[in-house]
């Protein structure tokens, strides 16, 4: 329960941040925080030694790449749906994959920042004060 409401503060925080000091005026910010967020399963595998869990890790991460970097292109509308769907992934990822490298605490407290982190960059969005 810690991790999620960690994850809450601390996604919730770097969108309040970003926007305050302009972080979030250039349209690339939400799209490099799905790269890195993609990248932390990967970081897992690697840290778990699993082969396996690493070729799993990647496909799955290098979509999650492709659609921010889609999302940087066309519309960050679909940068807001590709860290939806990554909490969506933290929830089922424990029954898709086995990476012995993954923290216990980490599902709940990647699916709570992936959440939150969708729901700023749509309000945001929602606003017309979307990044440029």
């Amino acid at each position: 329960m810690i991790a999620i409401v960690i994850g809450v503060l601390l996604a919730g925080s770097v969108g309040v941040l970003a926007s305050l000091i302009g972080l979030d005026r250039d349209r690339a910010f939400y799209p490099t925080v799905m790269t890195v967020i993609a990248s932390y399963y990967v970081l897992f595998a690697v840290m778990g030694g699993s082969s396996s869990s690493l070729v799993a890790e990647t496909v799955v991460a290098g979509a999650f790449v492709a659609i921010a970097i889609a999302g940087f292109r066309r519309t960050l509308w679909l940068v807001v749906i590709a860290l939806a769907a990554h909490g969506v992934f933290d929830f089922v990822h424990g029954h898709l994959i086995t990476d012995p490298g993954v923290p216990a605490w980490w599902p709940g407290f990647c699916l709570a920042y992936d959440v939150v982190a969708a729901g700023y960059l749509a309000w945001r969005l929602r606003l017309h004060r979307r990044p440029a």
